[in-house]
């Protein structure tokens, strides 16, 4: 088809579709904004604030891109696909309006009433609100969770059994000294309990047309036996035995389709990537969040085993067009995520990481860049806090935990640190 595409992006989702989109017959050319050096051993890459909604608007016009496919959730609230759905370029994203699903866990918990979907007791408190909250919180029993309302990469969630945590977590974060102004409104919710679910899906405006992709776990605590502190994520598994054909569409009917009917009502069609995160609680499955983009680092085990061409799949969603059906392999996918000492709260970075080649070269794994760079002398070192994503196919969980942790053991790094028990459950 000779369709070049631009990712949008630096980390390692971006990395995942742009390995995604190179293996589709569809793409001739991907170029990713700005990239990171996973993604230049294979694709061009590019400067760009991807946070300027007119420079990649630009960029995607000089580059005479077919399509864009914006990774990261805070260029989508920005509303960086509507300024290039305005030079009528196709875009995988949704605008603004849609996007506030994320930018704002108020508004999201405003459109889950709307909708009529379940989800955890919850309010939303201002900054001049300290007291009020304070007396929710005295209305919760046993678990308590703490969120921004606004954007914090993933790491504006407090989930404790502590009043006083919880306390502390309110008050920090609506005097600002937390996350700024994302946290000076923020969210209490009841803690639910059980198993995680993510399910990614393909919208393309039509809420009755939206397709799920194979569903996903994730963990997001730092440490091992899911303790330590909330992160952007330290792993994920695909498939999820739980999580059948006729559990997904139950999702898609009691969750998704109703969410989508809700955000159009609202003037705010959705094409792109919707993110639901669920708890699957005695009471019945429950949304915890919304994300408007491809989660990280689910992302990362779901695309290895999607067998329908993902250019073909992600223009037709951009364009309203009708959406093909989505195969995936029978392989299970796992992957691991490597991180900087000091993560979350302060990563340690420019660390020279050794291995990588070793890595790369075990049967079924593929290592996706999430937060390095490159120093003076070429070498590649760490630049974040989730560094790499150990990625690894098997014809079962088992054998891809096994692939991906055999392949984490040939990287090194000072002080790098990532879970043993991802997917041990499983």
């Amino acid at each position: 088809m000779n369709r070049r595409v631009l990712v949008v992006g630096a980390g390692g989702r971006e990395h995942a579709l742009a390995w995604g989109f190179a293996r589709s017959e569809s793409v001739d050319e991907v170029v990713v904004a700005p990239g990171n050096p996973g993604t230049a051993s294979f694709a061009r890459c590019v400067p760009l604030d991807v946070g300027d909604p007119a420079a990649v608007a630009s960029l995607a016009d000089d580059l005479a891109v077919d399509l864009v496919v914006i990774g990261p959730e805070g260029p989508l609230v920005a509303g960086v696909a509507d300024a290039v759905a305005s030079r009528d370029r196709p875009v995988f994203g949704p605008g603004a309006a849609a996007a506030r699903l994320e930018g704002s866990k108020a508004w999201m918990k405003e459109v889950l009433a709307g909708a009529g979907v379940p989800t955890a007791r919850h309010a939303a408190f201002r900054a001049d609100q300290q007291a009020e909250a304070l007396a929710f919180l005295g209305m919760l029993d046993g678990l308590y969770v703490v969120k921004t309302d606004g954007l914090a990469a993933g790491k504006g969630v407090v989930v404790t059994d502590t009043r006083d945590e919880a306390e502390a977590a309110v008050r920090r974060y609506l005097s600002g000294e937390a996350f700024g102004e994302a946290g000076r409104t923020l969210v209490i919710e009841e803690g639910l309990r059980g198993p995680e679910l993510s399910l990614l899906v393909v919208c393309n405006g039509n809420p009755e047309a939206a397709l799920p992709l194979a569903p996903a776990q994730d963990f997001k605590r730092a440490l091992d036996g899911d303790t330590g502190p909330n992160t952007g994520g330290m792993g994920a598994y695909s498939p999820v035995a739980i999580a059948g054909d006729e559990f997904v569409e139950e999702i898609m009917e009691l969750a998704v389709r109703p969410t989508l009917r809700e955000l159009a009502a609202r003037a705010a069609p959705y094409r792109g990537i919707l993110y639901a995160g669920l708890m699957l609680t005695p009471d019945g499955p429950k949304v915890l969040e919304y994300n408007v983009r491809f989660g990280d680092p689910e992302c990362q085990v779901v695309l290895p085993r999607l067998d329908t061409d993902l250019g073909e799949l992600c223009l037709a969603a951009a364009t309203g067009r009708s959406l093909p059906p989505v195969r995936f392999a029978p392989d299970a996918c796992v992957t691991v995520v490597l991180a900087s000492e000091g993560y979350p709260a302060a990563p340690r970075t420019g660390d020279a990481i050794l291995g990588l080649d070793a890595a790369a070269a075990r049967p079924g794994v593929v290592v996706f860049h999430a937060g390095t760079t490159q120093d003076p002398t070429g070498a590649i070192v760490t630049g974040g806090g989730r560094v790499l994503d150990v990625t690894a196919l098997g014809p079962t969980v088992g054998e891809a935990r096994r692939r991906a942790y055999a392949a984490a053991a040939e990287i090194t790094w000072p002080g790098m640190q990532y879970r043993h028990d991802i997917a041990a459950a499983a």
